[in-house]
């Protein structure tokens, strides 16, 4: 198929991604843009920070997408800058988890078949999908805060391992996470979790709580293998407290999603959330914030090329 030229599309590309196995994935976005006819902006910056501030002047100059090249914190921040606007978000996934890009049916660990489904989709109507707003207040300044994501919040002993995955440099891929679970998985304990899930309120000792708007996070971990992009809810996963044992024998099963069969996980749907508890909160594989934060679905508020 050829796309039609004459399109306006930035591309951001992840501050890191000079380093790495998805060094080259950023040079041949741009090559295979240019190849089918479109206007290509680079956009790239010295920190994840000041690549946020130069999106949001791209998109406020309303082009025709705006396209994310790394993984699932390339995607957050695509998905907080075009949440409620008009531009389509375009991804390319290049890093870890890529959760994102599964749960939208984008080739997740092929980089150039990425790229051939991101032209061919230019030439089509975007996906409208729901996004989730997050809120909380600043521990520091006292400040409220609002940010979205597209994937999965998670905020338990799975946070707990994302915050250790991400200091890790080595392995690449899934393995970084199993062997960070593996690390924390000797001090596992539980968590006592308040909840309220549209006005009904929980008080529960758990090993770990995400709110999931996709399936996965962690690289194909289903956490919440039947939620729904489109549903206008949030799929709200509870796991009980576990032995490490226990938690041994439970977790295979979360890569085919079957480990709600057990009776000790439980799913909830809400349109509204709010988790308190003594734990960090990640969003898209990014540390938010300290708990409580306050979760609300933001139904078909970002439009996607995929």
């Amino acid at each position: 198929m050829t796309t039609a030229p004459g399109k306006r599309i930035v591309v951001a590309i992840n501050p890191s991604a000079s380093f790495g196995a998805g060094k080259g994935v950023g040079p041949k976005v741009l090559a295979a843009l240019t190849a089918a006819g479109h206007t290509v902006e680079p956009l790239q910056r010295a920190s994840f920070a000041e690549l946020v501030e130069a999106g949001r002047a791209a998109v406020a100059t309303s082009p025709d997408a705006f396209v994310v090249v790394g993984g699932d914190g390339m995607v957050n921040l695509g998905a907080n800058l075009c949440a409620t606007k008009t531009v389509p978000l375009g991804l390319v996934p290049s890093g870890t988890g890529n959760d994102m890009a599964r749960g939208l049916g984008i080739p997740h660990d092929d980089a150039d078949a990425a790229i051939a489904a991101l032209v061919a989709h230019l030439d089509q109507v975007p996906r409208t999908i729901d996004a989730a707003r997050m809120s909380w207040t600043d521990a520091a300044t006292g400040a409220p805060k609002q940010w979205y994501f597209a994937c999965m919040l998670s905020a338990g002993f799975d946070a707990i391992v994302n915050e250790r995955a991400n200091h890790m440099t080595r392995p690449k891929g899934a393995s970084r996470y199993i062997i960070a679970m593996l690390i924390e998985l000797a001090r596992l304990k539980p968590i006592s979790y308040r909840l309220d899930l549209d006005g009904e309120q929980y008080e529960t000792a758990a090993s770990l709580v995400a709110v999931g708007n996709a399936v996965s996070l962690g690289g194909g971990m289903k956490l919440t293998p039947d939620a729904k992009l489109e549903d206008g809810l949030l799929d709200v996963a509870v796991v009980q407290p576990l032995s490490r044992v226990g938690f041994l024998r439970l977790f295979p099963s979360v890569f085919e999603g079957t480990h709600i069969k057990d009776p000790r996980v439980a799913v909830y749907r809400a349109r509204k959330v709010r988790i308190e508890a003594d734990v960090n909160a990640y969003a898209d594989g990014e540390r938010v914030a300290p708990l409580p934060i306050d979760i609300e679905v933001a139904p078909a508020a970002l439009r996607v090329l995929a």
